[in-house]
């Protein structure tokens, strides 16, 4: 199981703007904060994400890059994708039901500013 995920971004203070309200949406927050980097996880727990300043020049994720965030209800996930889109988000896919992915499978997806696919996703039953 994962202890934690990292990813490059070119602009750490965009990236923390748009981080700090898609993560508060879905109950995370700002855990710690450096000049180069920040992290997020459960108000007053352990990060789970941080985010690196990455060298000029360096990558994004690749195409096949995809992470996803439990989020606490269907409210959380609209929330998530509305601040994602406030703060320079892409859609990549508007909060609804997946039936695809399951029955209760309620999501939205983006891309941060940096092209990181994101989601949030709900899946119990309402």
């Amino acid at each position: 199981m994962l202890g934690h995920l990292s990813l490059g971004v070119s602009d750490l203070e965009r990236a923390g703007a748009f981080y700090d309200a898609v993560m508060a949406a879905i109950g995370a927050a700002r855990v710690w904060s450096h000049p180069r980097a920040l992290g997020y996880g459960p108000p007053g727990g352990n990060d789970k994400l941080a985010l690196f300043l990455r060298p000029e020049g360096g990558l994004a994720a690749g195409p096949g890059f995809h992470l996803a965030f439990d989020a606490p209800s269907r409210a959380a996930v609209d929330a998530f994708h509305a601040a994602a889109l406030a703060l320079g988000g892409h859609c990549e896919g508007p909060p609804g039901l997946r039936p695809h992915y399951g029955t209760h499978y309620y999501a939205a997806f983006v891309r941060d500013p940096d092209g990181h696919k994101l989601e949030a996703v709900f899946q119990q039953a309402v």
